[in-house]
């Protein structure tokens, strides 16, 4: 590729550049792309043979983003980027989804694409610029290729629709939608809005296709001026008399099967015995360890194809439920007696086991990268265990799936949880997913739901989430409610969409086929709003709103305000003052300066009566002493006089000789000791704010 140069401005006041030619040209395909300051090396290279015996495509995507890039360090010890953080693997993953689809069939030579964010500007994301640039370098490069694909964000401020916003547009936006795809089509959709309608959501991926179309024509005007000449591939085809041989054997006790109407593992076993009897019948006619594996790739066409036409023609599923039908739905809450929050969701074969964890600010989730730093309130882990599926497996770290299937059913949440000021909790949810067959995400959304209104957190509204599906014929097209992971397999669409009964959420789409037409989509939105509204309904029979308490389990909370002159007194020297006074009351407290320069103090603990200790103590050290009221305080010295009692780290009081019993006292030793703990009554706040206690105000006075 020769260096070159290129822009256009792709949507009003939003201009994208291209650089080619300059960096990275031992890639099979190399550009960087540029909005503002920000800039994304996008690289491609692809084996030129598939390795022997590969049957399927292995496609790497990877977007980083350094820290360099805006002129920082990272956090923590490691002053080195390391594994990918969550912001780049969800990235990564949009690219990949887009991508993916538009490789030729029978395509399997080991391919990467890498996006690296080289400058940020703090404005513009890299993440969108890396789909556009991903594409850029395939399409220019000689990988086979059935692009352009473009991906843009769409955000929406006082109605009107912004395509790429920068950060501080997002911050007053409604939607922050990712929607990629062709010229031609809508491949993937991402994003979370504020309640809106189907409508609304219709009208912002118009708004995006609009803006996709121009980056597509931009990159075949590209390509036509610098790209390489594509590889000679040919799709590869199966051998006719396996095929033949298979089909005969195979189709119609497949198709008996599929047409019976059951479960999973009823089906799955049928389905195995089919199929096992037709790899004997081979065996024993001696077919070859190439044929033999041709047959089962046959097969697997047989019963998808299968599938596919008893939907098509007779509007019937596997389990023998309708288009439009929702699987049966289960629930219970408060199933975990020592969780704060805990519910069961169950539809069908899919159930989410879910747990709500209120804390402190303290277990706030640090977040580190280009374009956030702030700490998360509330946050959502995802787990997919084997057993969900019947399988024996390693137990590991999340990967890419269950990061991107949490992502999304935090998302779905987010948008009614309140906020930290008006609640004061950090949130966690575990989903644990013990069953699955389909739309596990969604279950999530709906457990998580059910489970943040069983801990007593008040959300706005309850909020469900379903899974769509589509089958796409020569004549017809059939959108599926609450797909089972056999519908999401051999479909051509998984459409995700949650929200509660005034609007969506969040939402993700996945196509695998291009030329869908917006009034499809369409007609999946208003089927999906349908289905959403039932499964809203199926679960407010067992919980509807937000519990009025809170768990006994679950850390209770004080707040008070001093002033801001009183901050440093409240954490003494070194935090003396706050770590000793955490200590004696058993208490967690936290202190921040607000913009008004008043000390924002919240103190928590597993008893309320400790966090009432804790203020008493505090208002003692700001001088916000009532007079009357007894405290618990330590013998700090003793004197002939009397004895100094500490009420307060860095609080003393005289309790003078004459106050310490009814009857006379001699000796104070007689009656007190260094490092005792006693009751005393604050009598009077002198001036200067000397303290003067008394202990035998608190002692009954015997006749």
């Amino acid at each position: 590729m020769k260096e070159d140069f290129r822009s256009i401005e792709f949507a009003p006041g939003k201009v994208l550049s291209v650089e080619t030619g300059r960096i990275a040209k031992q890639a099979d395909g190399s550009v960087v792309v540029k909005m503002g300051d920000t800039m994304v090396l996008c690289t491609a290279v692809s084996a030129k043979e598939p390795k022997p015996g590969q049957d399927f495509f292995p496609l790497t995507v990877d977007h980083k983003e350094s820290f360099s890039a805006a002129g920082r360090f990272p956090g923590g010890f490691m002053k080195r980027e390391g594994r990918s953080n969550e912001k780049e693997i969800l990235s990564s993953r949009l690219i990949d989804r887009v991508l993916r689809p538009l490789f030729p069939k029978g395509y399997v030579c080991d391919t990467q694409v890498i996006s690296s964010v080289i400058s940020s500007d703090d404005e513009h994301d890299g993440d969108v610029l890396g789909g556009v640039g991903a594409s850029l370098a395939v399409h220019l490069s000689d990988i086979p290729f059935d692009g352009p694909m473009a991906e843009v964000r769409v955000g929406r401020v006082d109605g009107e629709f912004i395509i790429n916003p920068t950060v501080t547009e997002l911050k007053d936006s409604d939607i922050d939608m990712i929607v990629g795809g062709t010229e031609d089509s809508i491949l993937m959709i991402e994003g979370e809005m504020e309640e809106i309608s189907e409508a609304e959501m219709l009208n912002a991926i118009k708004a995006a296709h609009g803006a996709i179309k121009k980056l597509c024509d931009f990159q075949n005007e590209l390509r036509k001026e610098l790209g390489k000449e594509k590889r000679e591939f040919v799709s590869p085809t199966l051998p006719e008399d396996v095929e033949s041989k298979v089909s005969e054997l195979a189709s119609d006790k497949i198709k008996e099967v599929v047409n019976i109407g059951l479960g999973k593992e009823e089906y799955n076993a049928k389905i195995r015995e089919v199929k096992d009897e037709v790899m004997e019948a081979l065996e024993s006619e001696e077919y070859d360890d190439d044929q033999l594996s041709v047959a089962k790739k046959v097969l697997g066409n047989i019963e998808k194809e299968e599938l596919r036409n008893m939907i098509l023609e007779k509007g019937r599923r596997i389990d023998g439920r309708a288009t439009d039908e929702i699987r049966d739905i289960w629930t219970q809450v408060s199933y975990m007696p020592r969780t704060h929050g805990s519910a069961i969701f169950t539809r069908g074969e899919t159930q989410a086991l879910v747990s709500a964890t209120l804390g402190t600010r303290r277990d706030e989730q640090s977040v580190d990268t280009l374009f956030d730093q702030e700490a998360k309130q509330f946050y959502l882990h995802y787990s997919f265990p084997p057993y969900s599926v019947g399988e024996a497996g390693f137990l590991r770290g999340p990967g890419r799936r269950e990061i991107g299937h949490g992502h999304l059913a935090e998302r779905s949440l987010r948008m009614m949880m309140p906020t930290f000021e008006e609640f004061g909790y950090v949130i966690r949810i575990i989903s644990d997913i013990t069953e699955s067959n389909g739309s596990s995400s969604m279950a999530s959304v709906c457990g998580g739901s059910m489970a943040l209104m069983d801990a007593g957190v008040p959300i706005k509204k309850p909020v469900a989430g379903i899974a769509m599906g589509m089958i796409v014929g020569k004549d017809n097209t059939a959108i599926l409610s609450d797909i089972r992971g056999e519908e999401d397999f051999m479909g051509d669409m998984d459409f995700k969409t949650a929200g509660t009964s005034d609007g969506i959420t969040a939402c993700q789409m996945d196509m695998k086929v291009q030329g869908i037409s917006f009034e499809t989509i369409e007609e999946a939105l208003e089927q999906a709003h349908k289905g959403r509204l039932h499964i809203l309904g199926e679960m407010a029979k067992t919980i509807s709103s937000p519990k009025e308490s809170i768990s006994q389990y679950a850390p209770q909370f004080l707040r008070m305000e001093i002033d801001g002159s009183d901050i440093g007194a409240v954490i003494g020297p070194g935090g003396k003052v706050i770590q000793t006074l955490q200590k004696e009351t058993g208490t967690e407290i936290m202190i921040e300066e607000d913009d008004k320069g008043k000390g924002q103090i919240t103190i928590s603990a597993n008893d309320l009566d400790k966090a009432e200790e804790a203020k008493k103590r505090i208002k003692m050290i700001v001088g916000h002493l009532e007079e009357g009221a007894t405290y618990k305080g330590v013998v700090k010295s003793i004197k002939d006089f009397g004895a100094f009692v500490e009420v307060a780290p860095g609080k003393d009081g005289l309790l003078h000789i004459s106050e310490i019993d009814h009857t006379r006292v001699e000796k104070v030793t007689d009656y007190l000791s260094l490092g005792d703990e006693i009751e005393v009554k604050l009598l009077k706040v002198e001036h200067g704010g000397k303290l003067r206690l008394s202990r035998k105000a608190l002692i009954e006075k015997e006749d």
